[in-house]
């Protein structure tokens, strides 16, 4: 993809976010607040995860802070003279800043393994330090504040919230982006390819990664601060260890090698979280199954994969790619199908609702199960059929889909475009 079609695709969806007030619901446009905080987080977890080969497990404590002492700035100042309600989030990029910059100091002596575990080790000492510290952190209750009019704006309804939190993530996403495309920015990529040649040229391998992880820390504040403006309230539960794996699942199920892919899993599993909650008691299942799948068929992650699609509609063009690209979702759709059906039964049936109901007569038969409007009984044998059947037929699917990869590179293994081989099939 060339630099011009990028930049095109950017904007168009620059433009798309800046229309959803008028595209979505109230209710819906606080889901997509949410979304755009979470892409901003995985963004900023991205620098150092993905550009630098630092694996953090405790990020959420600079999202935090940052939170935190957004809360306090807008207490302390009304949200007027210097720091109006809409420039609160430098608080906290402040905050994170700092905080980030003295445990990235501590976390940065060590690499890999040690590493990781040091930085959860601080954010579990925050979490559980900010319940007793209740003039910081507002103990169990947490702090709240209000946002006060600023600019000829009152920041009362949702849509001026969203389009305050879209311009600091815009800013902030641009911002990393420019990073990248700096000689520093891409010294920390060494970080992560070879820190022993770095430091043997010279370069203070231990001030680039404290630095690393401070701006990451930085725009993390960013985001806690934006979570602030939008609930006007923080408690300590924005420590917990969730917080911190759902930054890293965002961003290996986007695809860390790409600048915008964290974003896209932020968003989309955010939304999925959003859509499917209300739907189900394994939404989380859904979550842990989809990044087990990516990281063992899709290390690239969903930004690879549309990648992949984009070089085999380069490569061979879009009639004779197209059959490949229909198996492939019909595959998808076919194990997700089967996959959710066979799941939500087996959630019913080992309920506790459903095993109260078998003790009350253990003589009757298995009552049926409500599934999608229907009744299913555990002992009909098409029950156990439906998911098998569409389970299979993925499989099907996805032979054929890589029969026709195959045939489509003359019969034979094709190098150039064996990852988009194996990611589509």
């Amino acid at each position: 993809m060339t630099t011009r079609s990028a930049l095109a695709y950017c904007l168009a969806g620059a433009a798309l976010l800046a229309a959803l007030p008028f595209l979505l619901s109230q209710g819906l446009l606080n889901a997509a607040i949410q979304m755009l905080i979470a892409a901003l987080f995985a963004s900023a977890y991205n620098l150092l995860c993905g550009q630098a080969g630092m694996l953090s497990f405790g990020h959420a404590a600079y999202f935090g802070v940052g939170a935190f002492a957004t809360v306090h700035a807008m207490n302390a100042v009304g949200g007027a003279g210097l720091l109006p309600t809409p420039l609160m989030p430098l608080a906290g990029a402040a905050a994170g800043l700092v905080f980030g910059g003295i445990a990235g100091w501590f976390a940065t002596q060590r690499s890999g393994t040690y590493f990781a575990m040091i930085t959860l080790a601080i954010a579990e000492l925050v979490h559980s330090l900010a319940p007793h510290l209740k003039g910081v952190f507002g103990g169990e209750a947490g702090l709240s504040t209000m946002r006060m009019p600023a600019w000829g704006y009152d920041f009362g309804s949702t849509t001026q919230v969203y389009y305050l939190t879209l311009g600091w993530v815009l800013l902030s996403l641009a911002l990393l982006y420019l990073y990248t495309r700096t000689p520093l920015g891409r010294l920390t990529l060494g970080l992560r390819e070879n820190s022993h040649r770095l430091r043997f040229l010279g370069y203070n391998v231990h001030g680039m990664a404290t630095l690393v992880f401070a701006l990451s820390a930085m725009f993390s504040g960013v985001a806690g601060g934006l979570q602030v403006v939008s609930n006007e309230s923080a408690n300590y539960v924005l420590f917990e260890p969730a917080l911190s794996a759902a930054a890293v699942l965002h961003a290996y199920i986007g695809g860390v090698q790409v600048f915008l892919g964290p974003a896209l899993g932020a968003a989309l599993m955010t939304f999925f979280g959003y859509a499917v909650s209300d739907l189900t008691r394994s939404w989380l299942l859904y979550q842990g199954i989809l990044f087990v799948l990516v990281m063992m068929f899709m290390p690239t992650g969903l930004s690879g994969l549309i990648g992949a699609a984009g070089r085999l509609h380069g490569r061979y063009g879009l009639p004779r790619a197209m059959p490949a690209f229909v198996l492939a979702l019909g595959a998808g759709a076919a194990a997700s199908a089967g996959a959710v059906f066979l799941i939500e039964l087996l959630q019913r049936l080992f309920s506790q609702d459903y095993r109260s109901l078998l003790r009350l007569d253990p003589e009757a038969p298995w009552p049926p199960v409500e599934l999608f409007g229907q009744a299913w009984h555990a002992s009909d044998p098409l029950t156990w059929a439906v998911p098998l059947l569409l389970l299979a037929a993925a499989g099907l699917l996805a032979w054929g889909c890589r029969r026709t990869l195959d045939r489509l590179a003359g019969g034979g293994p094709v190098a150039p475009v064996r990852g988009a081989k194996e990611e589509l099939a």
